[in-house]
């Protein structure tokens, strides 16, 4: 199990901020070739993109790369360009269509990128949240689904709310199309910096429907979302005490089994077992190497 509570957005032309973000407790830095860098400095960004994946460093966090959409003139120079590079995943603004989706992984295979190397969609359109559960299945390689709440909130023309109402429905299909396909689901950026009742409000809501974690535009925003989205210290002792008793009826034959008061069946076994795995992959990431 690979935590991914945060995911930090950098912009790939900033060198200083790609070197600060090899300190920072993240789970996860995307290098943003896209709406992070203005049009003449597209090229450049791509080179600077290159050289700190040649340098590494980023470990234990994930390293991924978001590049230009597909049908831009700076997309399949993108994709070209960090085949042969250390990463994990290459991040896809306004994924759509499966069959493009499933086309640019056999790119990928053709390219000789690693089979490890994922793809991470970002559902922000209309058309994307509706397509959601064939995007979740469009190639081996989809491993995540990260909403882009910023560009869907304009053109479903919702106006901001703490609460997020007029987004629910769109963020729930997609929590639903990701977990069928069996991978993780990020929610969206919260673009308000000074506002952090706002931000609170939305990672909590985030975590309540279902969300694996939070993408993030600064760094001031790590510390709330590793928070929220790790299992707290009562979790993870009901957890425990829910796998002690299950073990314990398993072992004498039964089926299921109360604990202080309430039926526990093979169903909250298995979460409990789920919420122990990502705590420990927690720690493990968070150890000194």
């Amino acid at each position: 199990m690979i935590p991914r509570r945060s995911a930090l957005f950098m912009p790939a032309h900033n060198e200083r901020a790609i070197a600060k973000s090899r300190t920072l407790d993240c789970d996860v830095v995307i290098l943003d070739l896209e709406d992070a860098v203005a049009p003449d400095s597209k090229t450049s960004a791509r080179t600077t993109a290159q050289t700190a994946l040649d340098e590494g460093g980023f470990n234990p966090r994930e390293i991924a790369v978001r590049v230009n959409g597909i049908g831009s003139e700076w997309h399949m120079d993108d994709v070209s360009a960090f085949a042969n590079l250390p990463l994990d995943a290459l991040v896809l603004p306004k994924a759509e269509d499966p069959e493009e989706i499933y086309r640019l992984g056999e790119q990928m295979d053709a390219l000789g990128y690693h089979p490890d190397v994922a793809l991470w969609l970002m559902a922000e359109t209309p058309t994307g949240v509706l397509n959601a559960r064939a995007l979740c299945r469009a190639h081996t390689r989809v491993e995540v689904l990260i909403m882009g709440t910023s560009d869907l909130a304009k053109c479903l023309r919702i106006p901001a709310t703490i609460e997020r109402e007029g987004l629910i429905h769109a963020l729930s299909q997609c929590v639903l199309a990701a977990r069928e396909a069996h991978i993780d689901v990020l929610d969206g950026v919260c673009l308000d910096l000074e506002n952090t009742e706002l931000y609170r409000v939305q990672c909590e809501q985030g975590r309540t429907l279902g969300f694996d974690g939070k993408t993030l535009i600064h760094p001031s925003q790590i510390a709330l979302a590793n928070r929220i989205f790790a299992p707290s210290e009562d979790e993870i002792s009901h957890a425990q005490a829910i796998t002690i008793a299950w073990n314990d009826a398993i072992a004498q034959g039964e089926g299921l089994c109360v604990l202080h008061g309430k039926l526990v069946e093979n169903l909250h076994a298995e979460e409990a077992t789920r919420i122990l795995a990502l705590s420990e992959a927690i720690q493990a990431r968070t150890k000194p190497e």
